[in-house]
């Protein structure tokens, strides 16, 4: 499903408009979005839960040259489902 899907789908659900429902789904995202820059964990119970976790630095292998290289540590977004998901 990509974003146009989910907007027709949240105006059909909600009985909103498609430009209502566009502008719910992109604030939601938007405060998500937000919430992982401060590095805060998003918990959206039914559905999962959005974290950013440090990944440390370690050592890679350049696929062509097999040569080795140092990955740096970053920091990513994790997501975890809920349970309820799978059910």
């Amino acid at each position: 499903m990509n974003k146009t899907e989910l907007v027709n789908e949240i105006a059909a659900k909600a009985n909103l408009s498609k430009t209502d429902a566009k502008g719910a789904l992109d604030a939601c995202l938007e405060s998500i979005a937000q919430a992982l820059a401060n590095e805060d964990k998003v918990q959206l119970l039914g559905f999962g839960t959005f974290q950013v976790v440090e990944k440390s630095a370690r050592t890679g292998l350049n696929p062509r040259t097999k040569e080795k290289i140092e990955i740096p540590a970053k920091k990513v977004v994790k997501f975890k489902p809920s349970i309820e998901i799978g059910k």
